[in-house]
């Protein structure tokens, strides 16, 4: 697994991120939204930070887009 998504510094609120939800974490299925709120309180997390996105899923972030929303 690459670091994409396993430390809070790289993620921001209005960022698009891809997702793995709990229900596809088997397949590694990503979904992809904006990010709403941090979940995770640790700086870093192995499987990757959870998030919640502005459609209320959560998940934890397997990848992060270049391109912030404004």
């Amino acid at each position: 697994m690459n670091s994409e998504g396993q430390y809070r510094k790289d993620i921001i609120p209005g960022m698009e991120a891809g997702i793995i939800l709990k229900k596809d974490q088997r397949s590694g299925k990503l979904t992809f939204g904006i990010v709403q709120d941090i979940l995770t309180s640790s700086a870093f997390h192995s499987r990757g930070i959870k998030v919640r996105l502005q459609d209320g899923q959560i998940g934890r972030v397997a990848s992060l887009s270049a391109e912030e929303e404004e």
